[in-house]
């Protein structure tokens, strides 16, 4: 195996762990409210305990460019691995609401540094068809948030809840102490390979405020979706808390709908536009989300399946347009900000879903307020700009021709 293909198993390894680890407690609180428990019986106030979680891995997530210059990817590639993992590893001790938070705020700020980063690394290594290697990237995220429930809940029935955060803990911290010792790759021959297009100002700034946009709105639904997915499967199928695992496995078949609509999405992007892709993935999203506000056993399933691979193939979108629209030099700061802007929405979905839950006893608020987000996606998609430029870039000279007329 090449430096190079090492360095993108690592990446990848990394996306898997990074949304794990902030989906281990949406299933393990199941199991951890109980009478007399530690953190009390209420499902709502435990999982509120990862609002520090989401908060610190939005609001870090904006520096890691300035961090990256001053210290290099591989030293911030390090501290995610071994902060990550020893934070998960804390929380699986904690024996107060407090310690709880604190270790789970510890991942969230040590996670905050992959997207920015680990995305800026796999499209520079990724050359003039980046589509293809986002989405299997976004698989491998993708596969994080499909074995988080399932094995999350194995775990917490099978030996207890603290097994759910020690495990992936330990296993992270190993993965960071193994990256430490891999020699980082030379720069990607791709890199530079062909210079990037002069772009018209005004598609950029187009393709910029959709891309903070649709990071704002799909942050939230993206994760109150996958926080919530736990308690959806088991209050409209399980009902009952020693069907722990049919829950976690539930939600994993789920998910994996999201991982591989996400590779099919990366694969056509790279011979389509980015609207022709993005507007039909978005318009399942607000009916499918107001449909399973409403449905009841097994059809649970197929709706919830549907909205996962809705919500995951625009994620392989929206990381491609900054490659297609953004030079290599002003990337790694496009996706801070973008990360950052996205992470802000998704640091307010933990307390969303618990407020609402608390408030109605029902996921059903929860899923019909993110069908009114699920709109705002729609609205992205149809502004979006759709240049056959995107797949030639060469044409972008003629392009540029008229618009510095104006």
């Amino acid at each position: 195996m090449t430096p190079a293909a090492r360095q993108i198993v690592f990446i990848n390894t990394a996306h898997t762990f990074t949304h794990y680890s902030l989906l281990i407690l949406p299933t393990a609180v199941l199991a951890m409210a109980v009478p007399g428990g530690l953190f009390g019986e209420s499902y709502a106030p435990i999982l509120a305990l990862a609002t520090g979680m989401f908060v610190l891995y939005g609001l870090l997530s904006l520096p890691q460019g300035w961090l990256a210059q001053r210290f290099g990817r591989k030293v911030l590639m390090t501290a995610f691995f071994l902060g990550t993992g020893c934070s998960l590893i804390a929380a699986g001790f904690a024996h107060s609401p407090v310690m709880l938070a604190v270790a789970l705020a510890g991942a969230g700020a040590f996670a905050a540094i992959y997207h920015p980063i680990g995305t800026t690394m796999l499209v520079e290594a990724a050359g003039d068809k980046p589509g293809r290697s986002i989405g299997v990237n976004g698989v491998f995220g993708n596969l994080g948030v499909a074995l988080a429930p399932v094995v999350t809940a194995f775990l917490a029935n099978q030996i207890g809840w603290r097994a759910a955060f020690v495990a992936p803990g330990v296993l992270c911290a190993v993965a960071g102490v193994l990256w430490m010792r891999t020699p980082l790759a030379a720069a990607s021959t791709h890199v530079g390979s062909r210079p990037f297009p002069a772009i018209p100002p005004h598609l950029v700034r187009r393709a910029v405020v959709v891309l903070m946009l649709i990071a704002m709105s799909s942050g939230l639904v993206f994760n109150a979706y996958t926080i919530l997915l736990p308690k959806l499967m088991q209050e409209r199928l399980a009902g009952n808390a020693t069907l722990l695992p049919l829950v976690g496995l539930a939600a994993f078949l789920v998910t994996l709908c999201g991982a591989l609509t996400q590779f099919s999405v990366g694969r056509m992007i790279d011979r389509n536009t980015l609207k022709r892709v993005f507007l039909p993935v978005s318009m399942v999203l607000a009916p499918a989300m107001l449909a399973l506000s409403f449905a009841q056993g097994w059809l649970v399933l197929p709706l919830a399946g549907a909205v996962a691979a809705s919500i995951f193939g625009q994620v392989t979108v929206n990381e491609t347009m900054a490659a297609r629209y953004i030079s290599p030099a002003l990337r790694a700061r496009i996706y801070s900000v973008r990360f950052f802007v996205g992470f802000l929405g998704a640091a307010a979905a933990a307390p969303v879903v618990s407020v609402l839950y608390e408030r109605t006893g029902s996921v059903a608020a929860v899923t019909m307020l993110l069908s009114g987000f699920s709109v705002v996606t729609l609205g992205c998609a149809l502004f979006f700009p759709n240049r056959e430029e995107e797949l030639k870039p060469e044409l972008w000279a003629q392009a540029m021709v008229p618009a510095a007329a104006e």
